[in-house]
């Protein structure tokens, strides 16, 4: 059923008209592409680019920094319209969960380098939170980081990282203080690109989440 036709009590013309369009476009260019997405394990870059394009990911991030200053109402309707086409391997919550720690939490120049990046769908971010044998335990991850002049060397490996095969940022859960229990944990942000010591593993398959892969990350 589409959001139009069951609009919750927050939707607004804007937010229809936005639903509209997005259904729209899930319905040429991702429900065509599930199961070959499926099959290779990988959402194929030209989407991404594709959606950023028209504007989906970018609803609820201010103009300067390339979206159009709508509210968290818009990301929630692209998820629903995820949903309805029946898709699971496109990882836009990802990517929103990482846009949205970077306009929480980022630096003006931060913002201004990743952000439009991000929205446009010419980045792919993911977030390395699980462990192997560790889990999604983030009080007990073994991945730590060390002060190295103006950088962090970071030591561990991570696993079923959503858009691990094809992130270009990736925001690392990792020990800055291990003495500290949870309040030593931080959130690091890694460019993949030229990172040294950095690989991705084999691409892995996870129950309800076929697109998924093994990243490892460790000191150069």
């Amino acid at each position: 059923m589409s959001l139009i036709k069951n609009s919750p009590s927050w939707a607004v013309d804007e937010h229809k008209m936005f639903a509209d369009s997005t259904r729209r476009l899930f319905d040429a260019e991702m429900a065509p592409k599930i199961e070959k997405w499926a099959e290779q394990g990988i959402v194929d870059r030209d989407f991404w680019k594709t959606v950023g394009q028209q504007g989906v990911m970018g609803g609820s991030i201010a103009e300067e920094y390339g979206g159009f200053g709508g509210g968290i109402g818009f990301d929630a309707i692209t998820v629903y319209e995820q949903g309805r086409t029946g898709d699971t391997g496109w990882g836009y919550g990802i990517q929103s969960i990482v846009i949205h720690y970077l306009n929480a939490y980022g630096s003006e120049e931060q913002k201004k380098k990743w952000l439009p990046k991000l929205v446009i769908g010419d980045s792919v971010a993911a977030i390395a939170m699980t462990e192997p044998g560790t889990g999604s335990d983030l009080q007990n991850v073994q991945t730590y980081a060390e002060k190295d002049g103006n950088h962090y060397k970071i030591n561990g490996s991570k696993i079923f990282i959503t858009n691990g095969h094809t992130a270009d940022l990736v925001v690392i859960v990792a020990k800055t203080d291990r003495n500290a229990g949870a309040k030593g944990v931080s959130l690091i942000v890694l460019e993949t690109e030229g990172a040294e010591g950095f690989r991705r593993g084999r691409n892995l398959k996870k129950r309800n989440r076929p697109i998924e892969a093994a990243c490892l990350t460790k000191a150069g």
